[in-house]
């Protein structure tokens, strides 16, 4: 939330130094301004990449440069994501494909390419590394920044080290992004969500509680459909009236949730900027071409997404003590599931172990659309404890030894029993 003239500011095109009474740029006359009272005070940033799926591939592909680009699996899958241009038309990330194709039915359709899109992500970290070190990853596109004390180190302010930072993504990477800069990470987020694309927005301290005022409640971070209605019901649409609300009767309402409601609404957020945050979850997923319910069908798809949650946790040098089950209906309503582990692992037969019992709890008659299984709760991979039960030490030893070969040999050298291939596209 930019202010106005008046206010000190730069070009956010050439980076000048504008002027309260200054419309265009004076040097490029460029009329991108960027103009804030605590323009140069503020040091807690979010930057996400724009459409990022979508603009990669029309970066590498300049003929979808003005056409709409819709990332996804088939007719029965959902969007991963979608270029402007078919946002305008109604097009939403995880919009099942034959809604988003009614909508848009002269959309390019373009399966995801993770390797891809991961390599393009790792180029925008790297240059966000180069800015500071504290840079805490969110997803592949998205990351929150602490800029804090880098003026000497860069001999610029923190706004402008960012608006530099932009401007690199945009011509080294060829890609676009916005940020959000804020005096925490709550309000950074949530500004740089303000003026999609290329945007560039600022809540500062003096303003953040009358702005929040006026938004409604979903703006809270944790604040989903289900609890934004429960809210509904008491009465409770907009971030105001929770601003109005005592610490003490938001707890009794809504237990722990009521603290985040009290500070989150005034503007106020302790988390810091964690460089270690990187991974919150590795998880693997797929959606069927026709509803399945069989559970020996959905067990071998099950067998083949922990085989990706395994060998992605050990490229990262990852384990997870929390394996998560995700089943969607045909309806489209979701069935997660999680157990806990007695100690973090990153093998996929563990990882298969562990939520082959709470399918069996799912799949007993239920069509579905789609699975998925993943492991949280992560830390860096150890050497797992030797099992008590011989055949799960034996079932240890061969993958490890498979392991090797297929670092050896590549991925698909050696299939395993449930492994082999069936064929969603």
């Amino acid at each position: 939330m930019s202010t106005p003239q008046g206010a000190p500011g730069f070009c956010r095109d050439c980076l000048a130094a504008v002027e309260p009474q200054d419309t265009r740029c004076p040097q490029c006359r460029g009329p991108r301004l960027m103009r804030h009272t605590e323009i140069h005070e503020l040091a807690i940033a979010h930057i996400d990449c724009d459409a990022f799926y979508a603009a990669v591939e029309k970066r590498d592909n300049p003929d979808l440069m003005d056409k709409p680009v819709i990332i996804g699996g088939g007719t029965r899958g959902v969007v991963s994501t979608a270029c402007y241009v078919a946002r305008v038309k109604g097009v939403k990330s995880a919009m099942p494909m034959f809604k988003a194709l009614a909508l848009c039915p002269d959309a390019t359709v373009i399966r995801p390419d993770i390797r891809k899109y991961s390599a393009v992500g790792k180029e925008v970290r790297e240059l966000m590394l180069e800015l500071t070190p504290q840079v805490e990853p969110i997803s592949i596109d998205e990351a929150f920044l602490d800029l804090t004390g880098t003026t000497r180190l860069h001999a610029k302010s923190p706004a402008l080290s960012l608006a530099t930072l932009l401007k690199t993504i945009e011509t080294k990477v060829g890609i676009t992004a916005s940020a959000g800069l804020s005096y925490n990470k709550y309000l950074a987020k949530v500004a740089s969500d303000l003026e999609k694309p290329r945007g560039f927005s600022v809540i500062g301290k003096a303003e953040a509680k009358s702005f929040l005022a006026e938004k409604s409640v979903s703006l809270i971070w944790g604040v989903g459909r289900a609890f934004q209605a429960q809210l509904l019901k008491d009465g409770i649409s907009l971030i105001g009236q929770l601003q109005n609300m005592e610490r003490s009767e938001l707890m009794r309402r809504y237990g722990v949730m009521g603290a985040r409601l009290y500070h989150l609404a005034r503007g106020e957020d302790a988390r810091h900027v964690s460089p270690h945050d990187e991974s919150k979850s590795i998880s693997a997923e797929t959606t069927f071409n026709h509803d399945i319910s069989s559970f020996e069908a959905l067990e071998r798809i099950l067998w083949q997404l922990a085989e990706k949650v395994s060998w992605r946790a050990k490229k990262d040098d990852l384990a997870g003590q929390t394996v998560v089950l995700k089943l969607k209906t045909t309806d489209f309503k979701i069935r997660g599931r999680n157990t806990t582990l007695d100690e973090p692992t990153q093998l996929a037969h563990r990882i298969f172990s562990a939520a082959l019992p709470m399918l069996k709890r799912e799949a007993t008659g239920t069509e579905f659309r789609l699975i998925g299984v993943g492991i949280s709760n992560l830390s860096t991979a150890v050497t797992e404890t030797k099992s008590l039960d011989a055949r799960v030490e034996t079932l240890t030893k061969a993958e490890r030894a498979i392991d090797k070969l297929r670092g050896k040999f590549g991925k698909h050298a050696v299939e395993r029993g449930l492994s082999f291939k069936i064929d969603n596209d």
